[in-house]
């Protein structure tokens, strides 16, 4: 697949099926980095919509893909990490032409992850108990897990092959139908995604993909047909969904922001660390919700450490994503460019010690945001508490562990963390103590075998493995005639 060359889409996913839409609007997609267009796609609007759930209720009513066996549900979503795989290097170029991440950054952070978690969602549908018997007051009950049913999918921009992969994968081992919202800013892979989940073999009706903004998002949310919402984006967003799915009691799983706290200890073997320490804060130019942007680092170590981190630091090189040389992509667009250099004069402003910023390049956009590693940061600084979005590093000094432990817990956020330290029995008891959804000692990392979600403003609900797979079903009790055994 060649990306020089716009990739222009005049139908609509809907249904496993190419159709016209009903729209008239539609949705460029520009580089991140150049500016050119990559792409354009139908804006479905509220008809377009409509007719997606309509499709997914039908095949979910009909019982074409619920009623599959739970094993060939596995198998199917075995054979799309497959085809994904096989189609690497076409989707990879698609994604980085789309947000700007290097190909392969892409194919590490996304496409890995991704079919991981594919991968881990069929082990989990193959080794879910789907009934069990229980005996009780009234004797025994017949317990049964069924699929929710149509699920609505609306996901961010960042990461869109794994958060593509982290929708589909539960819903579809679940036996339920899913209608896909991709960002405006990266439709085109959803496309291509789409039909290759088709091809391992999801029946017709059951995926659809819906391209657009918020008025698709919300058309989607409000549709009286979907009764589920999973939604991967921005706080702010997720408190509007979840309003609008309480007022009908639609259910709805939420992955929000972050605003992770590396707890750095005294013991920490810095040479080993420091590579990973700096690429769990910048990642994806910063662009992660589980990025780990506040280090908390002792105050007897702390010139030592920030030194480490300027060094790895600088040498993430911005550039052009098709460069071998380039280790840190342009921001989305300029609104996320604004965004976060606003924060790093806010940060000087309040006080805080610019010690690294690397240029970006005078190339193509000005969506370039090189390194910036912050010292003299105080936890009430805007910097250490709001989500920024970008390559851009809090170093938080402090005297005990447990202060530390308690900056990490202040804050609004607790999707992510992690421990650095020599001693790894002592770094599991502190990351017990943090509020948060996940934590890695010695570097940071989703498993797709365990449960991915957060604390507070973090989000509602978990993904992965059997705690992922069990928010996309309904549990049902069946009480058999009193004295029945069976």
């Amino acid at each position: 697949m060649s990306v020089t060359t716009p990739i222009a889409t005049d139908q609509l996913y809907l249904g496993g099926r190419w159709t016209a839409p009903h729209s008239t609007t539609r949705l460029d997609v520009h580089s991140p980095a150049t500016g050119e267009l990559i792409g354009s796609v139908p804006e479905a609007d509220a008809d377009d919509v409509d007719a997606a759930v309509r499709a997914a209720r039908a095949a979910f009513d009909a019982g074409v893909w619920r009623l599959t066996p739970p094993s060939e549900r596995a198998a199917v979503l075995r054979r799309a990490a497959a085809l994904i795989n096989e189609r690497s290097a076409d989707i990879c170029a698609l994604v980085s032409a789309e947000m700007g991440a290097t190909p392969a950054d892409v194919a590490t952070l996304q496409q890995l992850a991704g079919t991981g978690v594919l991968a881990g969602y069929a082990d989990a549908a193959e080794a879910y108990e789907w009934s069990e018997k229980r005996t009780g007051m009234f004797g025994e009950t017949l317990v049964v897990r069924e699929p929710v049913g149509v699920v609505g999918a609306i996901i961010a921009w960042n990461v869109p092959l794994f958060l593509l992969c982290n929708k589909f994968g539960p819903a579809l081992a679940a036996g339920c139908s899913i209608v896909l919202k991709p960002a405006p800013e990266t439709p085109l892979n959803a496309n291509l995604l789409a039909e290759l989940f088709t091809e391992a073999g999801v029946p017709e009706g059951v995926i659809s993909v819906v391209p657009g903004g918020v008025a698709t998002g919300r058309a989607l949310v409000d549709h009286p047909g979907v009764d589920k919402i999973t939604f991967t984006g921005s706080t702010a967003a997720g408190r509007s969904i979840a309003a609008r799915c309480g007022e009908t009691l639609k259910r709805c799983s939420l992955e929000l922001g972050g605003k992770s706290a590396a707890i750095v200890l005294d013991d920490v073997d810095l040479p080993a660390a420091a590579p990973m320490l700096v690429f769990s804060g910048i990642l994806n130019a910063g662009q992660a919700c589980v990025a780990q942007t506040r280090v908390l680092v002792p105050r007897s170590r702390h010139d030592e450490i920030v030194a480490a981190m300027v060094d790895v630091a600088a040498g993430f090189t911005p550039g052009l994503p098709d460069d071998p040389e380039t280790k840190i992509g342009p921001l989305i667009n300029d609104k996320q460019f604004e965004k976060v250099t606003g924060y790093i004069a806010r940060g000087k402003a309040d006080g805080a010690t610019a010690v690294l910023e690397v240029p970006g390049p005078a190339i193509g956009t000005e969506n370039w945001v090189g390194p910036t590693i912050f010292t003299g940061v105080t936890n009430d600084m805007a910097i250490a508490r709001e989500e920024i979005f970008g390559p851009v590093i809090s170093v938080i000094a402090y005297d005990d562990v447990d202060e530390a432990v308690a900056i990490a817990n202040d804050s609004d956020y607790g999707l992510a963390g992690s421990v650095w330290s020599a001693d790894i029995d002592r770094a599991v008891e502190i990351a017990k103590r943090v509020r948060t959804g996940t934590l890695g000692i010695n570097w940071y990392a989703i498993d797709p075998a365990s449960p991915f979600g957060g604390y507070k403003n973090s989000g509602i609900g978990r993904e992965n493995g059997r705690e992922g797979l069990e928010s996309y079903l309904e549990h049902k009790s069946i009480l058999m005639p009193l004295g029945y055994t069976s």
